[in-house]
C-alpha cells in the first residue's frame, strides 16, 4: 500500500512534465503549424481574394499566396474569409492554394531607414542596396494612454510666416492641411520638413496614391536642400493595389514611433488622406461591406482616428507631430472626409483658391485656420510682435471687400486698408524661402511698427530681405536670445526697429 502511495505521485509528475514538453513544443512550432493550414482561393477579384478553408485564420493575419505573395484577412465570414492583397494579383486565379502565416503585417523599423525611399512593406524603392535593420513592429499598434502623453509645450517652426506667427504648430500636435487640388498643400509640408534639417527631427514623407513624377519631384527637392538625410520617405502610387495604399499612412507611423520611443522628436506627413479613404472605400465595396454617406463605408472615421490618435507627446520626451493632408472640391470643408478629419485634428491650415489665383502664395486663409494648441507653444517674441495680427489682418480684409462699393474712404479707414495692404505683401513667401524665427520676427515688427507705411508695395519684398540680412548681421545675441524663449524688452523692439528703418 506504501509503495503505491508512493508511486502514484511519481506517475503523476511524469504526466505532468510530458505535458509541459507538449505545451513548450506547441508553442514554440506554433507559427509552423499555423502556417501548414492550407485554403484555396475560391474568387479572384481586383486587389481582393475569397477563400475557403482557413478556419482558424485571425483578423489582419499575413496569408502567403503562390509566387510568394501576400494579403491580410479582413472579413472573416463563416463559410469563408477574403483577404486583401497587398502584391500584384495578375497570376492568381481561384482554385489555388494558399497558407496561413500566424503573422500580422510588420514593417522594419531603426535608423537604417533614415535617407531611404520605402513602399509601406519596407522594401526599398530607391535602387540604394537592401535595408538592414534589428526590429520589426506591427503597423497596427495602440495609441500611447492619457497617462503617458504630456502636454505640447514646444513649438514646431515651419519656417513659414504666415503658420509660424499667425497659426502656430505644437510638436505633438496634429495640424490639417486643406483645400482644393493644385492650392500649394504640399508645398507648405515639404517647407516644414525642409526647415528641420538643423533642429534634430526625424521627418516621414507618406506619399498616398500620388503620381510617381510627383514624387520624384519631392525626392529631388529634400535631397537638393539637404533634409533627405534625416527623412524616410514612404511611397505607394495609385497603379498599387488598394490594400497597399490602405496600409501605407500605417506602416509609416510606426517607423516614426520607434523613434519617439526612443525619446526622439518625429514630424510626419500624410499625403493625403482624401486618396487613403477612397482606397478604403474601393476594398470595402469589393469586399461587399454595407456602404454609408458618399459610399464610404460607417467605420471611415474610425479608421482615420485610429491612425492620428497615435500622434502626441509623450511624458518621456518624444513627440510626434502629424500634417494630414485632405482635399476639398469646389471649397468644400463641409463634406464627409474633411469635416471627419476636422473633428479628429487639433485645427487646420486652409489654403484658399482664390488667394493661389491672386498670386498671395502661401494662399492660407487665416479667416478659415486655426490651430487649437499651438498657441500655447509660441515663442513668447512671436506673442508680443503678432498677438492681435491674426484679428487685424481677418478685418482687414473684410474691410478690402466693403471698400471695394465705397468711392469716400475716411482718413483712418484708408490708412488701416495701406496698412493691411503691407501686410499681406510681407506674408507672401516663396516655396522653399525659409525664414528663421528672428527674420520674422523683425519683418513683423517693422510692418506693424509703420517702417513699410512709405514704401509702395512693389518694394516690399525688397525692403523685406534688406530687414532679414540686417537683423543677423547686426543683432546675432538678440537673434539667440529670441531663440531661447526670451521675452522682447523695450530695448530690443527699438533696436529691431533701427535697423530696420536703417535699411529703408
Amino acid at each position: 500500500m506504501n509503495g503505491t502511495k508512493n508511486k502514484e505521485p511519481g506517475l503523476l509528475t511524469v504526466i505532468d512534465d510530458t505535458f509541459g514538453i507538449l505545451d513548450h513544443l506547441m508553442e514554440k512550432d506554433r507559427t509552423a503549424i499555423q502556417s501548414r493550414e492550407i485554403g484555396k482561393i475560391t474568387f479572384m477579384g481586383k486587389g481582393i481574394a475569397r477563400i475557403q478553408g482557413l478556419s482558424s485564420v485571425k483578423f489582419e493575419e499575413l496569408i502567403r499566396f503562390p509566387g510568394n505573395k501576400l494579403g491580410i484577412a479582413f472579413n472573416l465570414d463563416e463559410d469563408e474569409i477574403a483577404s486583401v492583397m497587398l502584391d500584384e494579383s495578375k497570376n492568381l486565379s481561384a482554385g489555388q492554394e494558399v497558407y496561413r502565416t500566424g503573422r500580422v503585417m510588420e514593417v522594419p523599423v531603426g535608423d537604417a531607414l533614415l535617407g531611404r525611399v520605402v513602399d509601406p512593406m519596407g522594401r526599398p524603392l530607391d535602387e540604394q542596396g537592401p535595408i538592414h535593420t534589428e526590429e520589426n513592429r506591427p503597423i497596427e499598434r495602440e495609441a500611447p494612454g492619457i497617462m503617458e502623453r504630456a502636454p505640447v509645450n514646444v513649438p514646431l517652426q515651419t519656417g513659414i510666416q504666415v503658420v509660424d506667427a499667425l497659426i502656430p504648430i505644437g510638436r505633438g500636435q496634429r495640424e490639417l492641411i486643406m483645400g482644393d487640388r493644385q492650392t500649394g498643400k504640399t508645398a507648405i509640408a515639404i517647407d516644414t520638413i525642409i526647415n528641420q534639417k538643423d533642429k534634430d527631427v526625424i521627418c516621414i514623407y507618406c506619399a498616398i496614391g500620388q503620381q510617381s513624377s510627383a514624387v520624384a519631384r519631392v525626392i529631388a527637392d529634400l535631397r537638393n536642400y539637404g533634409a533627405m538625410e534625416n527623412c524616410i520617405v514612404v511611397v505607394v502610387s495609385g497603379d498599387d493595389p488598394p490594400g497597399l495604399n490602405f496600409i501605407a499612412p500605417y506602416a509609416a507611423t510606426t517607423m516614426g514611433e520607434y523613434f519617439m520611443e526612443k525619446g526622439r522628436n518625429v514630424l510626419i506627413v500624410y499625403d493625403d488622406l482624401t486618396r487613403h479613404a477612397r482606397s478604403y472605400r474601393e476594398l470595402s465595396l469589393l469586399l461587399r461591406r454595407p456602404p454609408a454617406r458618399e459610399a464610404y463605408p460607417g467605420d471611415i472615421f474610425y479608421i482615420h482616428s485610429r491612425l492620428l490618435e497615435r500622434s502626441t507627446h509623450l511624458r518621456t520626451g518624444g513627440s510626434l507631430t502629424a500634417l494630414p493632408v485632405v482635399e476639398t472640391e469646389e471649397q468644400n470643408i463641409a463634406a464627409y472626409i474633411p469635416t471627419n478629419l476636422i473633428s479628429i485634428t487639433d485645427g487646420q491650415i486652409y489654403l484658399s483658391p482664390r488667394l493661389f489665383q491672386e498670386g498671395i502664395l502661401p494662399a492660407v486663409d487665416v479667416g478659415k485656420s486655426v490651430s487649437r494648441v499651438g498657441g500655447k507653444t509660441q515663442l513668447p517674441a512671436y506673442r508680443e510682435v503678432a498677438g492681435d495680427l491674426r484679428l487685424s489682418y481677418s478685418q482687414f480684409e473684410e474691410l478690402e471687400i466693403f471698400a471695394r462699393f465705397g468711392t469716400h474712404l475716411d482718413e483712418e479707414t484708408r490708412k488701416t486698408l495701406e496698412r493691411g495692404r503691407r501686410v499681406r505683401e510681407v506674408l507672401k513667401q516663396a516655396q522653399y524661402g525659409i525664414m528663421t524665427v528672428p527674420e520674422q520676427i523683425a519683418v513683423l515688427l517693422a510692418v506693424t511698427g509703420g517702417v513699410f507705411d512709405d514704401i509702395s508695395l512693389n518694394e516690399i519684398n525688397e525692403a523685406k530681405i534688406k530687414v532679414q540680412k540686417a537683423v543677423v548681421e547686426k543683432l546675432p545675441e538678440l537673434c539667440l536670445r529670441i531663440l531661447s524663449g526670451e521675452k522682447l524688452k523695450k530695448e530690443d523692439r527699438e533696436a529691431l526697429l533701427d535697423v530696420a528703418r536703417e535699411k529703408n
